[in-house]
């Protein structure tokens, strides 16, 4: 399993860092479309949707988000946007956590099938624009989702439960979490915001990460926004997991061995994305 692991990881970096590191945005936005469309069949499998309908789902969410680029919407604000997205996370992930398990299957399977199309659609969105602000910005955004979870994980392996008496995260979605880990990663993601704030201090030709970015609101700003971004990380990855959990399925899907499907490596990005496309904006408002 390790093997395989690894051997997926690497053929991801092969494809992925080339696109990504191009002079252009063009090439690692049109390959994100591949890996959205997978995470748009992976959806629609976990709701119901199977076959011809899956499949359709996929092209339609890369289509969308196709549409978006072609029609120049990657280029332009949308703070509007993002706004909405955040409110709809924050707002959404407390109703959806607090139903539990058992509250997804009730609402209805289109309604189910069209919130995850906004939400992959919209998280494209924000990776898009993510990388046309500069390749900095957009791996300390991807950089803080993972740390967050990685910190998380070895926190929660030494000192999961011994704060809290035992207690769970979330032990109805996803009972391996605990609060811990959660303040372990939390904690990670500060580590990591101070040494990318020193190492943009040092490159003052890249563009600004998140964290400087962040910074511009002063300390108090950098700190708040880091840990609600990693928290709402942790919400993104409690929310795949209800899903999962809801459909009885281990793993979004099979795509990529040893690591399950696409959805299971995004999860936690698809609010944390568009949040940090929010920070951005308000920093370059009100900064």
């Amino acid at each position: 399993m390790l093997r395989t692991r690894i051997i997926t990881a690497l053929v991801l970096l092969a494809i992925l860092l080339p696109a990504l590191f191009a002079a252009s945005p063009a090439p690692f936005i049109g390959l994100t479309l591949l890996f959205i469309a997978a995470a748009a069949w992976e959806w629609a499998r976990l709701n119901g949707v199977t076959g011809a309908g899956a499949l359709a789902t996929g092209v339609l969410c890369a289509a969308l988000c196709a549409g978006l680029w072609g029609a120049g919407v990657v280029e332009r604000p949308l703070p509007g946007v993002w706004t909405a997205a955040g409110l709809a996370w924050v707002l959404g992930g407390i109703w959806l956590l607090g139903r539990g398990v058992a509250g997804w299957p009730r609402l209805p399977r289109a309604l189910r099938w069209l919130l995850g199309l906004a939400m992959l659609c919209t998280a494209w969105l924000a990776l898009a624009q993510a990388r046309r602000m500069g390749v900095n910005f957009l791996l300390s955004a991807l950089v803080l989702v993972w740390a967050a979870d990685v910190f998380a994980y070895f926190a929660g392996r030494a000192l999961g439960g011994r704060f809290t008496g035992g207690r769970k995260l979330a032990p109805g979605i996803s009972p391996g979490k605990s609060w811990e880990g959660v303040w372990g990663g939390m904690l990670g993601v500060l580590v990591v915001g101070a040494g990318w704030i020193a190492y943009d201090g040092a490159h003052p030709e890249a563009a600004p990460s998140l964290y400087s970015r962040l910074h511009e609101f002063g300390l108090a700003g950098l700190v708040l926004g880091v840990v609600f971004l990693a928290a709402m990380s942790v919400v993104g990855d409690l929310i795949e997991s209800l899903v999962k959990r809801s459909a009885g399925m281990k793993d979004s899907s099979q795509l990529l061995p040893g690591h399950g499907g696409v959805l299971d490596r995004i999860d936690a990005l698809l609010p944390t994305l568009p949040l940090a496309m929010l920070a951005a904006t308000l920093v370059a408002r009100f900064a």
